[in-house]
C-alpha cells in the first residue's frame, strides 16, 4: 500500500516524490533525481509542489528543463574514470499554496514568502492531487469567468478572476485559425449572462453579428451611404463631435503652404458657428466655459460658405479692389472639403439631417454608446463599411467618446465599460504613419494609461501582435495567447511574459486549435488551457478551398458584388 503524506487539503503519495532541491536561486530551483524511472513521468510545465521551511506553506513551481548529464569521477590508481548520469530537473517557483486558518480550504497566492531549504522533497502534482490543486487555484473568486479546462487537468475547469481581467486590461492574441474569435465570443456569451454588462465591440468584419442572440445584447452598425438619421440601430459620427485635432487631420493637408492659415480660418468659423449654436439655444452655462473642443453642433455648410467666401474675398484699397488677406490661399482647402462632403461612404460624419444638428441629439449617441439597460448591455458595433484610411480616426473618437463621458460622470454614476479591439493591428498601429492614424492611437493610449480610474477597459484582439502599439500592450496586465507562429509574434508576447515563466511561451506555435496560454492578474497561475465551445459562434469559419472547388455550384453573384462596390454598400 502506499505510504500518504498530508500537505493541507492535498494528500501526496510518496510515490509522487521525485526528487530531493539541489541548489536555489531567487526564483529558481535544481532537483536532483536519483531514480531513473522517475525521469519517465516529468515533462516540462508539470507542475510540482516543494516542502517550505515555514509550517503551513507549500511552495510551488513549473518544470522549465529536464536534464540528464553525464559525471565523470577520477579513478584510482590510473583505471579509467567512472561515469556517473546525474539526473537533473529544473523548476521555476511561482506562488506558494497556504492553509487557510478556521477554514477547509488553502489559498493559493503568486508571491513567494521563503524559497526552499536544499533536500526539501520536492513533489509531482499528477491524478487526484492535480485536480484538487487546479480546483484551488480556480475557485479563488466568487464570481468567476469560466473560460475552459485546464490541459493538465481535464476534468478541472480553468476559471478567470473577472474583476482583474477587465481592471488590468488583457489581450487576445492569435493567428488565423487558432480560435481566437471563438475565445472572443465565448467571454462576450459568459459576460451577456450578468445582469448589467456594459461592453462595447469593434467588429471590423461583421462577424460577431450571430451574437445579437445572446442575452442583453443589441447590434449597431456604423452608417453606410444610403442609412439615414432615422433608421435604428445605426450610428452617425458628425464632424462637430471631432476634436479640432481630429477635424484638421481629416481635412487639412500639412504639406501646402498655406496650411497655417487654412487651420486659422478652420478653428476661428468652428468657434464661431458653435458660439451662435449656443447663442440660439439659450445655454448661457454652457457658453461661459465652451471650447473649440465641446462637442456642440455647428452647419459644415455653413464653414464652406465663409471659407469660399474669404477665399475669393475682395477689400477696399487706396483706388480700387484689392484681394482680401486669405484670397487664394484656400483654394485647395476647399477642395477637400467638398470633396469629403460629397464621398458618400462619408455619409455617417457629413451628414447635414437636421436630426443630427439638434442639441440634444448628443444625449441618444451616449445613450447608444453607454447604456447598459434596457437589455442592450452588450453592444456590438459593426465598422464593415468604414473605409480603411480613416478606420483610425474613428475608432479613436468612440473610444475618447466613451472615456470622457465617464470622466465627466459623478462617481457615484460611474459603471465599468469594456472596449473589445477586434483586429486592433488594423486602428492601434505599432509604427504610426503621423494624421488620423496617430490622433485615433492617442484617444487608446489614455484608456490603458488611465482608463482604470474612470471604469474603461481595454481588451485587444489581434492575429498580428507586432504590429500593434507597443505602448497598449505594455499596459495590459493579462494574455490569452493561442497558437502564433510568426517569430516576430512570439517574441512579443515573449517579451511580455514575466521573467520566471522560462520556456513556457516556447509553447505558441505549437499549441492546437482552441488551446491557449493564459497569463497575468485575472489567472493566479499561468495555465495551458482548452477554451470552450461557445453557443453561438462568430462568421469567422475559415473556407476549406478543396472541399468548395470540388463541389458543383452555378450560383456566381459577381453582379451582386460588382453593384455593391459601386455603391459602397453590400
Amino acid at each position: 500500500m502506499a505510504i500518504k503524506r498530508i500537505y493541507g487539503d492535498i494528500v501526496m503519495s510518496i510515490e509522487s516524490l521525485i526528487g530531493k532541491v539541489q541548489s536555489v536561486d531567487t526564483g529558481n530551483v535544481s532537483v536532483k533525481v536519483d531514480r531513473e524511472e522517475l525521469l519517465n513521468s516529468v515533462q516540462v510545465n508539470q507542475i510540482v509542489q516543494i516542502r517550505s521551511t515555514k509550517t503551513g506553506e507549500k511552495i510551488i513551481g513549473l518544470i522549465s528543463k529536464i536534464i540528464r548529464k553525464a559525471i565523470a569521477e577520477k579513478a584510482d590508481d590510473g583505471d579509467e574514470p567512472d561515469t556517473i548520469v546525474e539526473n537533473v530537473i529544473k523548476i521555476n517557483l511561482v506562488g506558494t499554496l497556504l492553509d487557510a486558518e478556521g477554514t477547509q480550504r488553502n489559498i493559493f497566492k503568486r508571491t513567494l514568502n521563503t524559497v526552499p531549504s536544499i533536500n526539501a522533497d520536492c513533489f509531482l502534482l499528477q491524478g487526484d492531487e492535480l485536480s484538487t490543486f487546479m480546483n484551488i487555484i480556480s475557485s479563488s473568486s466568487e464570481n468567476p469567468l469560466k473560460i475552459g479546462k485546464y490541459t493538465i487537468s481535464e476534468m478541472s475547469n480553468a476559471n478567470l478572476d473577472g474583476n482583474k481581467f477587465f481592471q488590468r486590461h488583457a489581450v487576445i492574441v492569435g493567428g488565423t485559425g487558432s480560435g481566437k474569435s471563438w475565445t472572443v465570443a465565448n467571454i462576450l456569451e459568459k459576460a451577456s449572462k450578468l445582469q448589467s454588462i456594459n461592453s462595447v465591440v469593434f467588429d471590423l468584419h461583421g462577424e460577431y453579428k450571430p451574437l445579437e442572440d445572446l442575452d442583453n445584447t443589441t447590434l449597431l452598425k456604423i452608417a453606410g451611404p444610403s442609412d439615414q438619421p432615422t433608421d435604428e440601430n445605426i450610428i452617425f459620427l458628425p464632424y462637430w463631435l471631432l476634436s479640432y485635432d481630429e477635424i484638421e487631420s481629416l481635412l487639412l493637408d500639412r504639406s501646402d503652404s498655406n496650411a497655417p492659415n487654412q487651420s486659422r480660418t478652420l478653428f476661428d468659423l468652428i468657434i464661431e458657428y458653435k458660439k451662435e449654436k449656443l447663442e440660439a439655444e439659450g445655454k448661457q452655462d454652457v457658453l461661459d466655459n465652451f471650447t473649440v473642443e465641446s462637442p456642440i453642433p455647428y452647419k459644415i455648410s455653413d464653414v464652406l460658405s465663409a471659407l469660399e467666401y474669404k477665399d475669393t474675398e475682395m477689400v477696399p484699397g487706396a483706388r480700387t479692389e484689392k484681394q482680401g488677406p486669405l484670397h487664394g490661399k484656400l483654394t485647395r482647402f476647399v477642395q477637400r472639403l467638398k470633396s469629403k462632403q460629397s464621398d458618400k461612404r462619408l455619409n455617417f460624419i457629413f451628414n447635414d439631417h437636421e436630426l443630427l444638428l439638434e442639441y440634444d441629439w448628443f444625449n441618444s449617441l451616449a445613450n447608444n454608446l453607454l447604456d447598459f439597460g434596457n437589455n442592450k448591455g452588450l453592444k456590438i458595433i459593426d465598422f464593415s463599411e468604414v473605409p480603411s484610411d480613416i478606420l483610425p480616426l474613428i475608432t479613436g473618437l468612440i473610444g475618447r467618446l466613451v472615456f470622457s463621458i465617464q470622466q465627466w460622470m459623478k462617481e457615484e454614476n460611474r459603471h465599468p465599460i469594456a472596449l473589445f479591439c477586434d483586429e486592433a493591428h488594423l486602428y492601434l498601429p505599432a509604427n504610426v504613419k503621423g494624421g488620423m492614424e496617430e490622433k485615433g492611437l492617442q484617444s487608446f493610449e489614455r484608456i490603458a494609461k488611465e482608463g482604470r480610474k474612470y471604469g474603461v477597459s481595454l481588451v485587444v484582439i489581434s492575429q498580428r501582435p507586432s504590429d500593434v502599439n507597443k505602448t497598449i500592450l505594455s499596459q495590459c496586465g493579462n494574455f490569452i495567447a493561442m497558437r502564433l507562429t510568426n517569430p516576430d509574434d512570439q517574441n512579443v508576447i515573449k517579451r511580455l511574459f514575466p521573467d520566471n515563466l522560462g520556456d513556457f511561451s516556447e509553447l505558441l506555435p505549437i499549441l492546437d486549435i482552441g488551446e491557449s496560454l493564459i497569463v497575468g492578474d485575472a489567472s493566479l497561475l499561468p495555465s495551458r488551457v482548452k477554451i470552450d465551445k461557445p453557443d453561438i459562434k462568430p462568421n469567422s469559419a475559415t473556407i476549406d478551398f478543396w472541399d468548395v472547388w470540388g463541389e458543383e455550384r452555378t450560383e456566381k453573384g459577381i453582379e451582386e458584388a460588382v453593384a455593391a462596390l459601386r455603391k459602397q454598400q453590400k
